[in-house]
């Protein structure tokens, strides 16, 4: 597997408890939240790490260097922002894998990735993505899925329970080169929203810990939930 890390974004939502640095730099226990990702996805069978980035990439250079527990990494740096769609399809330019993994760098949704490739590889899907269960929340759209197919991607609100994007996925590199897609765009509204029912897009829904740093109060519980994870 090659893992595409999308690491580049500014956490203007957090300025007021980090200061100028990437979100996914963003410190949790005396270490970067991105470490942890990291830590996570090399634990599988990941032959190379490539790390998409935007707003000030020396400091996420500079911290991990050419490799991280003895895995390549490369980085990819935009010019300019290019969205989420756009930063993948630029990334996966230094990828030769079929199939090629994709990673939020700001969520930690550790997932078993072994599981997560051979629903992928075994149903021949084109675009797999690994949901996560949730209850009583309002900060995420909900997916809406008929067995494996996902059908309906709908607007946040408050919602009992319910199924969200867990920021992980599996694409086929023929299926995303063949889309005639801008330069920049959001993998989210520009690509999923649209595919949402034509049996592209498949799900496997995971229950594993999901942190998301978007926020203040997210950022503040991480350092409890990561404890373990050191």
């Amino acid at each position: 597997m090659e893992a595409v890390i999308l690491a580049g974004g500014m956490g203007t939502r957090l300025r007021s408890v980090i200061k100028d640095i990437p979100k996914p730099m963003a410190p949790v226990n005396g270490k970067p939240f991105l470490f942890f990702v990291l830590q996570w996805i090399t634990r599988y069978p990941v032959e190379k790490i490539i790390l998409s980035l935007g707003f000030k990439p020396g400091t996420v250079r500079n911290y991990f260097g050419d490799s991280f527990s003895g895995i390549p990494v490369e980085y990819v740096v935009e010019d300019q922002p290019l969205g989420t769609g756009g930063a993948i399809k630029y990334a996966a330019r230094f990828t030769k894998a079929d199939d090629i993994l994709v990673i939020n760098g700001d969520t930690f949704f550790p997932i078993d990735l072994l599981k997560f490739y051979d629903f992928h590889i075994e149903k021949s899907n084109l675009f797999s993505i690994a949901l996560k269960r949730m209850k009583d929340f309002d900060r995420y759209g909900t997916v809406e899925c008929r067995e494996d197919m996902i059908v309906r991607f709908r607007e946040k609100g408050f919602c009992r329970e319910g199924l969200i994007n867990g920021g992980i996925y599996l694409i086929n590199r023929n299926y995303l080169e063949s889309k005639e897609l801008p330069e920049v765009f959001s993998i989210e509204k520009d690509l999923m929203e649209n595919e949402a029912g034509s049996g592209i897009l498949k799900a496997q829904i995971f229950d594993d810990i999901f942190i998301d740093i978007g926020i203040p109060e997210d950022y503040q519980r991480a350092s409890e939930l990561l404890s373990d994870y050191l």
